[in-house]
């Protein structure tokens, strides 16, 4: 059964530190991949799993970025991943699978946030292509391994954007609409969180659970196309650059996504949105504090639709027999 989504009052908080998060569980033997793993909060969820004893695998687009980030850190492997690609994300996991049967941990953890319109070779609407679309693929390619792990999490990133509104699905890709990039963030970050709550539903009978994780406010990378007029207007910096006292440091960002992979409160649970280290309240739809997760993020039919969408876009079906 899924995990009621209220609050369990954890123990943990807003600055809990992602290395403490694991609640001190050994992860040795343990494998994860973490998508994005080598940049911002990706980079700490990667050096938290790995300090615990985990093998993480971290994909990447950008070889060179990855491997002057990743440079000591034991227990680290990387290999090439562009999640906008289908054919990439295929030979990632033919890859992985030929060297590895079980995959314990996968954290899906890249994205892209606020961009211009963007197309994939699909002609797919890249914020929705990458963020959604290439985790989905990713998942069901990785399911032979997550089963197999009989204790699997997945763990998949949205955030506070998912209040912005739900996903379209039809017309996923602005085919039809005005295009803006906010709305398309997100669509995108609704579908994360509602892909966390399909999968939960799917995959218990194999002992595998997902979560849906809200990272909280954290100033990095992911903020690459936004000017920085926009983040002094959205109050996010002050006229000096300032990064305001909301915003959480990568580390304690990346805490939220290593409670959901590791800590042992959360054994047997699943299916549930999750920020702060702790599952999250739900809230109305017009609710207008900055927390909470909206209705549409968790709502089980909506993430059906949306399964079914997921794959005839990407012509995947995912088997979870």
């Amino acid at each position: 059964m899924p995990t009621p989504q209220k609050p369990m009052n954890s123990g943990y908080g807003m600055r809990t530190d992602a290395r403490d998060a694991t609640g001190g569980r050994d992860l040795t033997g343990k494998v994860a991949i973490v998508t994005g793993g080598y940049s911002g909060l990706g980079l700490e969820t990667t050096k938290a799993l790995a300090g615990a004893g985990a093998i993480v695998i971290v994909p990447a687009r950008s070889a060179e970025k990855a491997q002057q980030a990743l440079v000591g850190i034991a227990n680290v492997e990387q290999a090439a991943l562009d999640l906008a690609d289908p054919k990439s994300i295929d030979a990632f996991v033919g890859g992985f699978l030929s060297r590895t049967k079980k995959l314990d941990i996968l954290i899906n953890n890249a994205a892209i946030m606020a961009s211009p319109l963007m197309r994939d070779a699909r002609g797919y609407e890249a914020q929705f292509a990458t963020n959604h679309l290439g985790h989905f693929q990713l998942t069901a390619r990785l399911w032979p391994a997550l089963k197999a792990a009989n204790g699997a999490r997945v763990v998949s990133l949205s955030s506070i954007g998912h209040r912005i509104c739900p996903p379209d699905l039809e017309d996923p890709n602005f085919e039809r609409t005005e295009y803006h990039k906010w709305m398309s963030y997100g669509r995108a970050k609704s579908a994360n969180s509602l892909f966390a709550i399909g999968l939960d539903k799917r995959g218990q009978s194999s002992n595998v659970r997902a979560f849906a994780v809200h990272p909280g406010g954290i100033m990095t990378d992911l903020q690459r196309y936004m000017p920085e007029e926009e983040k002094r207007a959205m109050g996010w910096i002050d006229a000096d650059g300032k990064v305001d006292d909301r915003f959480k440091t990568p580390s304690q960002g990346a805490a939220t996504s290593v409670w959901c992979a590791t800590n042992a409160q959360l054994d047997g649970q699943g299916g549930v949105y999750c920020e702060d280290c702790d599952i999250a309240e739900q809230v109305p739809p017009d609710h207008k504090a900055m927390a909470g997760v909206r209705p549409w993020a968790i709502d089980p039919v909506l993430a059906d639709k949306l399964w079914a969408l997921s794959e005839k876009m990407t012509g995947v079906k995912f088997d979870a027999n």
